[in-house]
């Protein structure tokens, strides 16, 4: 059986009420197609719509492993609309988060999708960190980020009463959203534009036949066939996939190396009791430190009011593992095998058992929180979500920190792109991401 998304399943992202479609019978769908799309995650989604909006006159299918869309990475995370602070300037991460986040408040506003432009601080608190907040902010300029600026202490309690900095950038143009309500929208409109949509199809093989679908009299117009674990089969054209975090598998399975590797990396956060949350009005975020490899902890306001404090980051035991105790040995056993996060551990090992201690130990974590906010007390917090980060490694043990895309070899090397890796700020991106692959699409295969 394959099973058609119903389209209520996007109500939540305000689309039109759609036919509902029940579990049907493979011999039943229309099961060829110019492009198959693979992993409905945000960045499979708004590539989906782009293509189909650039391409009105193609048959397009999306499949999704889960029973609903976006469960994973475009589900778990911490909600910010990133204004392009961080990445080299004129790198592609750059460019892309600088116009994803026009993007998505012009999509936004257009769609009448909620968000809040709540601002964000990065705050020093020791005088060693001003160089590097300096860079940041001449980092920032030649990003082109609007409205940045740098503010003294005087400015940090102004924007936030009960944050204590010497130093921060303040950058209003910093947002937050739900990305997940975001990516249901883009599924929304490449259904509406009249793409398939089918959950509850994990695939298992990407090949390329030597006959005609049964039935068919188009010859070989498509031969490339996608099956799950279930026996059922969709064939097309042109493949696609955005697999997040079995991006490296889904390589592996049509041909390609088993390179970059994803290796998962869990983050806890801590929830602020909400009479606690006058502490925080926006988002409050360190000044990075460049012998690290993460971020660090920060405050994060949701849209639903509450105020997430995090994350830490450690290594998953399971590629979809939101529970301290989730496991997968597969997943575990192809972690610790790898070279790659063995190098990236020794290199890590003292921050990396930092982290474990504060992710089992909350004190910990607040008293880093602390350095921000005096006020704050482990009375105040609670456990909170997590989420889990497919991060790309080389062999060598460095995060790839660029896109990567990927075709595999012989004849269906010609027709298959593999996204190996769509770094953060995906969400942030979509859109621009989108084009970008699209692009990608389009230069690879005669649409």
């Amino acid at each position: 059986m394959i099973r058609i998304l119903s389209g209520a399943c996007f109500k939540a992202a305000g689309a039109a009420k759609p036919t509902l479609l029940k579990d049907i019978p493979v011999r039943q769908l229309h099961s060829t197609y110019d492009v198959a799309v693979v992993g409905a995650g945000i960045v499979g989604l708004a590539t989906a719509r782009e293509l189909i909006l650039r391409h009105p006159s193609l048959s397009f299918i999306l499949l999704e492993k889960e029973k609903e869309l976006s469960l994973h990475q475009s589900g778990h995370n911490s909600g910010v609309i990133h204004s392009g602070i961080y990445y080299t300037p004129g790198s592609l991460k750059a460019r892309l988060c600088v116009r994803g986040a026009t993007l998505a408040y012009e999509y936004c506003e257009k769609k009448r999708l909620p968000y809040k432009r709540c601002g964000k601080l990065i705050v020093a608190v020791e005088q060693e960190e001003i160089p590097r907040l300096k860079a940041l902010y001449e980092r920032g300029l030649k990003n082109n980020v609007r409205d940045l600026s740098v503010v003294d202490a005087k400015g940090i309690r102004e924007r936030e009463p009960y944050c204590r900095g010497i130093m921060a950038l303040d950058s209003p143009y910093t947002g937050i959203v739900d990305w997940r309500m975001v990516a249901l929208r883009y599924g929304a409109d490449f259904e509406e534009a009249g793409g398939a949509v089918v959950t509850d199809y994990e695939v298992t093989d990407i090949s390329m036949v030597k006959e005609s679908p049964a039935g068919s009299t188009e010859g070989m117009k498509y031969p490339m066939a996608l099956r799950d674990r279930k026996g059922n089969e969709v064939r097309c054209r042109y493949v696609l996939t955005c697999g997040g975090l079995y991006s490296d598998r889904l390589s592996q399975i049509s041909g390609c190396s088993r390179e970059p590797r994803i290796v998962p990396f869990r983050g806890d956060y801590l929830i602020l009791k909400p009479e606690k949350n006058y502490l925080v009005k926006g988002n409050i975020y360190p000044v990075p430190d460049p012998r690290f490899p993460f971020l660090g902890v920060h405050f994060t306001p949701r849209m639903d009011g509450s105020i997430w404090l995090g994350p830490n980051a450690v290594l998953a035991f399971k590629r979809e593992g939101y529970k301290v105790y989730d496991f997968n040995a597969r997943d575990l056993a192809d972690a610790l095998s790898f070279s790659g996060l063995q190098k990236l551990i020794m290199r890590n090992i003292t921050y990396g058992i930092g982290e474990m201690y504060r992710g089992v130990f909350i004190g910990a974590q607040v008293k880093n929180l602390q350095k921000y906010i005096p006020e704050l007390s482990l009375s105040d917090v609670l456990r909170g979500p997590s989420g889990v980060r497919a991060q790309a490694l080389d062999r060598d043990g460095n995060l790839v920190d660029d896109f990567v895309f990927d075709g595999g070899v012989g004849d269906v090397g010609s027709r298959v792109l593999h996204v190996r890796n769509a770094p953060s700020p995906a969400a942030t991106s979509s859109l621009a991401i989108a084009e970008m692959i699209a692009d990608e699409v389009e230069s690879r295969f005669s649409l």
